[in-house]
């Protein structure tokens, strides 16, 4: 008996047909995107903030970025939908430069940190590592997520494998928004921190400081930017996300060909002639110094209102970057103070880290002397300087723009550091320490037995004037401790013509060293 049902014949879908396992996938990932979520989108905006994919969509290259981990969701799936579990990451081109970002997504959960999207940031730092991509945070959220405190998979990774990162691949932090817990402890491990003026941060949330000790406190009231950027904790504050965007790009920029040819312009040179005063007692901005050396628009300086006697700063100079480290006499006279030595120490290994030259620009009357300066700790800080050049293998160039007095002109890149040249300007002055205080203690019996002070006085001013006269950067020069005296308007083609000829770095399969987190 013929069976009368007609064969099922497979039939392939149309162009414009989608088979059904595809389109649940497609529907899946659609739930995640920011056109599903108009309300939370709303909110986000009415704070004044970026949603994470807006975030990701201005950081990367069009058409370049590869997310990884899309459709995660909490591992407690009694929570409901979180699109990508709080977490957006992967993998894309920023300026053509391969780079590897993480953005909490406030919208979600508060931006909380989950075992889920631990997991993926973990899988992704592991790739970060092994194909050396620089990383970029962007971090919204109050750490760990109340309701999923227990990890299946065992604990997390994170914290150590950024440890593990560090001076491996730049890494940067953006914050927006309130950053606590988890997230203060990733900016903690950054390179940088770039923060917007109305986001927060702290090793805990209010919440649980409520809870340990009884004290209520807003977000603003517990970490608020302004403190963070007066203790030195971030490196830049910006006014809002399209600025922290824009340092981020810039920073990485300074990693992507060390020295690469320029056509950059610059100031017109002659007015260093006159930008240090011949008068060692008047005070100028260092910073003027730095910004007419550099090639227009290059200079970032970091930690700006933090250790203010030392200006610290990436810059390009006819194309080569450079880290500079400059004494301000703004700020006590440009004598090194205990958070003058953090802020240098961390940048030198900051640029050594990365083979990047380190410039300094000296003019400083030693470390910081008094009660007040010890009772900072100075005597452990100022020796973190030396413990930091001495573990320092990239090219050395040195510019004496006035003073270079005691162990302060030791660390601002002496002779002692075998730099790669020294140079000073006519300004420059050198001296065990200031020459008015040694004059002081060797000419002690000789002021005690003047008749009056105007005697007194005269013979002070006598014997300053001789010990200047021969401790002058010309006399230095012609003992050969310095391998020239130069026209300041010189400086920055000296500088680029030295840069040019040094070797090119080496290649590198790890890292040389972490950098100090302070």
């Amino acid at each position: 008996m013929t069976d009368p049902t007609p064969p099922q014949v497979a039939v392939s879908p149309g162009d414009d047909e989608i088979p059904p396992l595809l389109a649940k996938v497609e529907a899946a990932r659609q739930a995640t995107l920011d056109d599903a979520r108009p309300d939370a989108i709303a909110r986000q905006h009415a704070r004044g903030r970026w949603t994470a994919r807006e975030r990701i969509a201005a950081l990367f290259d069009a058409g370049t970025f590869v997310e990884y981990g899309q459709l995660a969701q909490p591992q407690r799936r009694s929570l409901g939908d979180a699109p990508a579990d709080g977490l957006v990451t992967g993998v894309g081109l920023v300026d053509g430069l391969s780079v590897c970002a993480f953005t909490y997504d406030y919208t979600v959960m508060g931006g909380s940190q989950s075992p889920r999207n631990h997991r993926k940031m973990d899988r992704m730092l592991q790739v970060a590592e092994r194909n050396h991509w620089p990383i970029v945070f962007w971090s919204e959220g109050g750490g760990a997520r109340a309701s999923e405190l227990h990890y299946d998979g065992g604990m997390v990774t994170t914290f150590v494998q950024l440890a593990r990162l560090s001076g491996l691949v730049p890494i940067v932090t953006i914050l927006s928004g309130p950053s606590f817990a988890g997230q203060a402890n990733i900016a903690g491990t950054s390179d940088v921190v770039i923060a917007t003026r109305s986001s927060t941060l702290g090793l805990s949330g209010p919440p649980l400081v409520m809870s340990a000790t009884g004290e209520l406190l807003t977000p603003e009231e517990l970490g608020p930017m302004s403190m963070h950027e007066r203790v030195g904790t971030v490196e830049l504050v910006v006014d809002d996300e399209a600025g922290a965007l824009d340092a981020a790009r810039r920073y990485l920029s300074y990693f992507t060909d060390i020295a690469a040819p320029s056509t950059a312009t610059a100031p017109d040179q002659m007015p260093l002639r006159t930008m240090v005063p011949e008068n060692p007692r008047r005070a100028y901005d260092v910073r003027k110094i730095v910004a007419t050396l550099a090639d227009e628009g290059s200079v970032m300086e970091l930690r700006p209102t933090f250790g203010r006697c030392l200006s610290t700063s990436l810059c390009r100079i006819e194309g080569h970057v450079v880290g500079v480290l400059a004494n301000n006499p703004m700020f006590g006279a440009g004598a090194i103070d205990a958070e003058g030595s953090a802020k240098f120490s961390r940048h030198v290994e900051l640029c050594n880290a990365y083979d990047i030259p380190l410039l300094f620009l000296c003019d400083t009357p030693g470390f910081m002397i008094g009660t007040a300066a010890e009772a900072t700790a100075l005597v452990r800080h100022s020796a973190r300087t030396l413990m930091a050049l001495s573990a320092a293998d990239v090219p050395i160039l040195t510019v004496i723009l006035r003073k270079a007095y005691g162990l302060g002109y030791y660390a601002m890149g002496s002779d002692a550091l075998a730099p790669d040249i020294i140079v000073g300007w006519p300004t420059a002055e050198f001296g065990g320490m200031g020459l008015e205080g040694a004059v002081n203690i060797v000419y002690r019996d000789e002021l005690e037995d003047a008749a009056d002070d105007a005697e007194r006085k005269e013979i002070r001013a006598m014997r300053v004037a001789d010990w200047k006269e021969r401790n002058t950067g010309l006399e230095f020069a012609r003992a050969f401790l310095l391998d020239d005296i130069i026209d300041p308007g010189d400086t920055r083609s000296m500088i680029a013509k030295v840069l040019a000829t040094l070797p090119p770095r080496p290649p590198r399969d790890g890292r040389k060293h972490p950098i100090d987190p302070w």
